[in-house]
Formats: C-alpha cells, structure tokens, sequence
C-alpha cells in the first residue's frame, strides 16, 4: 500500500500539464543543446498530437458543405483580419528596425498555429470550429500569402506548395488517421493514454523551440521589449478583447475559446523557417518571442479555465 501512495504524487506530477510546458520552458533555457537533437522529430510530434486530437470529433462533420463553410470563413477571419491587422498595426507603430519589421510581416502573413486544435481539446472548446477553421485559413493563405508578399515585401516569397505539405502532415493525414482509428474500433483505447501522450508530445515541441532560440532569449533581452510589447498584444490583451466582445455577443463558450484560440495564435515555426531562408536569424526573433508566449498564454489560459470551474 505504502508503494502505491508513493506513486500517486509522480503519477499526478507526470500527468500535470502546466509543470510538463512549465518544465519544457525551464530547461530549454538553462540547457538548450538537447534541442537540435529532437529538432528532427518535432514534425511527428506535432502528426501525433493532432490525430490524438482529432479522434474525438465525429465524421458526420465532414459530409455536410454548410458545416464546412462558417469554421473555414471564420478562421480566416479571426486569424488575418483580426489578429494579422493587429499584428501590422502593431508593428508600423513599434518596430523600427528593419529586420524585426519584416519578422513580424511574415507572422502577420502565416496561416494560424496548428497547435490551436490541440489547445481546443485542452480547453473544452469547439473542436470542429477549431479544425475547420484551421483549415480554411490554411486554405486560404495559398492566396492571402503571396499577396501579402506583394504588398509589404515584394515578389519571391513563399512556395504554396510548401503551405500544401504543411496542411496535408498536420492536418488531412491527421484527421484521415483518426477516422481510420474509429473505424476499426482502436480510438476508443486511445482515450485513456492520449492526454499524457499530447502533453509530452509537446514538452518536446516546447522544449525544442525553447532551446534552439535559447542564446537570442537570454542575450539582448532589452533589445528584444518592443518584439515582447507585440507579443504580449497579441496574445493576452487582444485575447481579453475577443473574450469581451463574445460575452457581449453572448456566444457559447465552447465557440468563444474557439475564437480566442484562433484569433491570437500564429504559425510561428513557419514564420520563423520562412525568415531564416528568405532574410536573416534577426528576422527570426519575433517569431521566437512569440512562439514561447504562446505557450506561456496557454498555460494562462488553462489556469483561468480551472479558476472558473
């Protein structure tokens, strides 16, 4: 008796979310090198996270057009009208270095973080609006992309083929798996597991976008306020602001964490992989700065979940 008392305290600690991105966070700052080992499974981790995720939504959602439609539109909606305008805006009045401004031009331009669908589970939101509008905005960006580039960074920016294999690993494959999970009968022994599977599945994705950025994180950290000014709008206060205006709406709450997902959350990785190849590493670090406080505002919004239960 004495052993299984024991366990239940590590048991607890190993299934806690918050110490699990709390603890990806910590040690991506004090010993980052493990990163650029586990740099080259974070894509799979990422495929595993999203069909754990994604088992729990039934297919009827996928046959009927009108359903597909509203998610698609309104993620396209909330992830570049209000959040990239936001964005830009933003940056045209704060960012006056060159390269940190095309940084955030890049953010703005991004389809939204694949991680809003596996946050929806986490927070009890609407899982399909989530999915779908994903997608749409993913869809969306083969055309919102380039003409952003025409716009604020000239021609010669992006592949749309590269967004088309981002959305087929992280999003259709997924989804195409976890049908075939509940067609054989497979999901539902999944249930138990997928919790703790999702959390360390990203524990490796924190800790990776953590300990590759650690040097730029700790070097210049006054010189990087006006790039955390951005990010912390972005997030928390635009965030509060979608909040408002849907309890004013009085839309469901499922729908409104939904919207406040995909309303603040940007595919950073890409943003950052795209100025990597296209400019420099300094053109990279809003895309740093904003990756870990998406993970930081997750872990807020998931303690202000629990305060309200």
């Amino acid at each position: 008796m004495r052993g299984i008392v024991r366990m239940d305290p590590l048991k607890a600690f190993l299934r806690n979310r918050n110490v699990i991105l709390t603890s990806a966070l910590l040690i991506g700052l004090f010993w980052g090198k493990g990163a650029r080992w586990t740099e080259s499974i974070t894509l799979p981790a990422l495929a595993l996270v999203m069909t754990l995720s994604t088992i729990g939504l039934p297919t009827s959602t996928f046959r009927s057009y009108r359903n597909l439609l509203t998610p698609a539109v309104i993620g396209v909606v909330m992830n570049y009208f209000v959040l990239g305008i936001t964005l830009l805006v933003l940056n045209a009045i704060l960012i006056h270095d060159e390269a940190l401004r095309m940084g955030f031009i890049l953010i703005a331009a991004v389809p939204p973080a694949v991680a809003v669908i596996p946050f929806t589970f986490f927070l009890s939101g609407d899982e399909t609006l989530s999915l779908i509008g994903t997608a749409g905005a993913y869809l969306g960006a083969i055309f919102i992309m380039p003409v952003s580039a025409l716009l604020f960074l000239g021609p010669c920016f992006v592949d749309p083929m590269k967004l088309a294999v981002i959305m087929l690993e992280l999003i259709f494959f997924p989804v195409i798996v976890s049908r075939l999970l509940l067609r054989i009968g497979l999901a539902p022994r999944l249930y138990s597991i997928r919790g703790p599977l999702t959390n360390w599945s990203f524990f490796l994705l924190t800790y990776t976008i953590v300990g590759l950025n650690r040097d730029l994180i700790l070097g210049h950290p006054l010189s990087l306020l006006p790039v955390i000014v951005i990010a912390l709008a972005s997030t928390f206060i635009l965030g509060w602001g979608i909040e408002k205006v849907g309890l004013l709406l009085r839309l469901p709450e499922k729908v409104l964490t939904s919207l406040v997902l995909l309303g603040t959350l940007k595919n950073y990785g890409l943003a950052g992989g795209l100025a990597l190849a296209l400019f420099s590493k300094e053109t990279s670090v809003p895309a740093t700065v904003s990756a870990v406080f998406m993970i930081v505002y997750f872990l807020w919004l998931e303690l202000k979940l629990k305060g309200n239960r």
